[in-house]
């Protein structure tokens, strides 16, 4: 794959360990849901090296101190639906008040191209650090044409992050946005003739809700 000056993909010895039992077919839904949670939350904590710090005053039992906090209500998660659900409480355990929107897509089955269906936002997220979330970065048309209506919203800081990535998908978006940090904790072979990764873990949603 070519090499790209925003795309991130982990190499932490945790996920690969939660990825391994992600990926087998007989995991149960709860602790798919479980791992999916765990990994993102690995991935907020090392995607938000370079996140916005205020000063704040605090008193110790010995001393005032000055020190460094997230400014209040400066990030937004927005999930790509409906697997990006999956996603939003593991970003929510490092940022627990971040509020969430919703960005709907489904996929054309002959065309493969994505089609938007529903895209509700919190006010006031042009300001905000915004995590565009969705665990698998198959063809990356749903993360380009995502990131397109936040930035047709007045987004200018968005961080993209997926749990498992396939070349192409990847190069699409960091092709497309290069101004957008793309993380992955995996990156896997291909893509097959359906346009699933492989090897994958089958369909996200589907593993995440029980719908199949």
């Amino acid at each position: 794959m070519k090499k790209f000056d925003n795309v991130f993909v982990f190499d932490h010895p945790l996920i690969k360990h939660k990825i391994a039992i992600l990926r087998d077919k007989n995991t149960g839904m709860k602790e798919f849901r479980e791992l999916v949670e765990e990994i993102t939350t690995i991935m907020t904590y090392e995607s938000m090296r370079d996140v916005r710090l205020v000063p704040v005053e605090v008193e110790t039992p010995l001393e005032t101190v000055t020190q460094y906090k997230v400014a209040e209500d400066s990030v937004a998660i927005v999930p790509i639906l409906r697997a990006g659900l999956g996603m939003v409480n593991g970003v929510h355990k490092v940022f627990p008040t971040a509020k969430v929107g919703h960005i709907g897509m489904y996929r054309n089955e002959e065309t493969l191209q994505p089609q938007e269906y529903y895209c509700k936002l919190p006010d006031g997220i042009e300001k905000k650090t915004v995590f565009l979330v969705d665990p698998m970065l198959a063809t990356g048309g749903s993360a380009v044409d995502a990131l397109d209506a936040l930035k047709k919203r007045g987004c200018k800081d968005i961080k993209f992050m997926a749990i498992i990535g396939a070349p192409q998908g990847v190069e699409k978006v960091a092709s497309a946005h290069p101004d957008v940090p793309v993380y992955v904790s995996t990156l896997d072979r291909q893509l097959n003739e359906n346009g699933y990764i492989l090897p994958g873990l089958g369909d996200a949603g589907d593993r995440l809700f029980g719908t199949k």
